[in-house]
């Protein structure tokens, strides 16, 4: 028995496909129950509700955004009208008289207010009343200049010393500290021991500063003149004794001690005997 000839387009019938069939679309199952909401998310556009309901179903409700409420600072506020520096429009205002701040406005007024000089405890007027109150010694005293504690005054005086000790070739500035400082301290100590009242360190030193200032016309004279002669000794023992007269005056006002005057010169001429050896030699 004989067979026919093998041909191979006798079994390409069995698993050609048609070109219709081979280039169509697969088809997925199920995909005619799905129902998508289609979006269009261009600019300015929002999903509509219904196509929502669709999507989640009947059971759920669509978003609706919810107005919220813009919390503003300046709503209670007046509005400003252009007068915030004039004083005058403050009260007003405020529902006070021109010139008041009001309560709410928290300041102080600013025309009771002392000058920043005078804060700062530098008081001019003090200044100078105590400075002609150790150059006129038999000047009635100040009560209320004398009580104050300044230290500019004796500050500048005992740089015009210093600088006045230069011009004659004397660099003593070390020595004038330190011989203020121990002069302060230790009539700090006898003034506390011999009054009752409690001593401020700060007026002991404004006192002996502000009387330091005959020393220093003292020692603008030596520029000039030689203070090692007999004139310039006489013309030192004055100053000193200038010094302590008016040192013991200012003490003795401040701290009422009108019977211990003496007590007090003592000391202060010793303080100032120092500072004119340094100006002497």
């Amino acid at each position: 028995m004989c067979s026919a000839p093998y041909n191979p387009s006798d079994w390409s019938g069995g698993f050609q496909m048609d070109d219709q069939q081979q280039h169509q679309a697969p088809v997925y199952y199920g995909q005619q129950d799905m129902n998508f909401a289609s979006y269009d998310y261009g600019a300015g556009s929002q999903p509509q509700p219904q196509q929502q309901q669709q999507f989640y179903g009947s059971g759920h409700q669509p978003y609706q955004p919810q107005p919220t409420a813009v919390f503003d600072p300046y709503a209670n506020h007046p509005a400003y009208s252009g007068q915030m520096f004039v004083p005058s429009s403050i009260g007003s205002a405020s529902g006070g008289p021109p010139g008041d701040k009001g309560p709410s406005s928290g300041g102080d007024n600013f025309e009771d207010e002392p000058p920043l000089l005078e804060e700062l405890g530098i008081n001019f007027d003090h200044i100078t009343q105590k400075t002609l109150m150790v150059l006129n010694p038999l000047k009635q005293a100040d009560m209320e200049a004398v009580k104050d504690t300044d230290l500019a005054g004796p500050l500048v005086f005992c740089l015009a010393f210093g600088g006045a000790l230069l011009l004659t070739g004397k660099l003593h500035f070390g020595y004038i500290y330190g011989i203020g400082v121990t002069g302060c301290l230790a009539l700090y100590m006898l003034l506390n021991m011999m009054n009752t009242t409690t001593v401020q360190l700060t007026s002991v030193m404004s006192t002996l500063g502000y009387c330091l200032l005959p020393m220093c016309l003292l020692s603008l004279m030596a520029v000039v003149v030689s203070l090692r002669s007999l004139a310039g000794i006489i013309l030192t023992s004055l100053t000193v004794a200038w010094c302590a007269y008016s040192s013991s005056k200012l003490f003795v006002n401040a701290l009422s001690m009108d019977h211990q005057r003496l007590l007090v010169a003592y000391p202060c001429a010793l303080v100032y005997g120092v500072f004119a050896l340094l100006t002497v030699f």
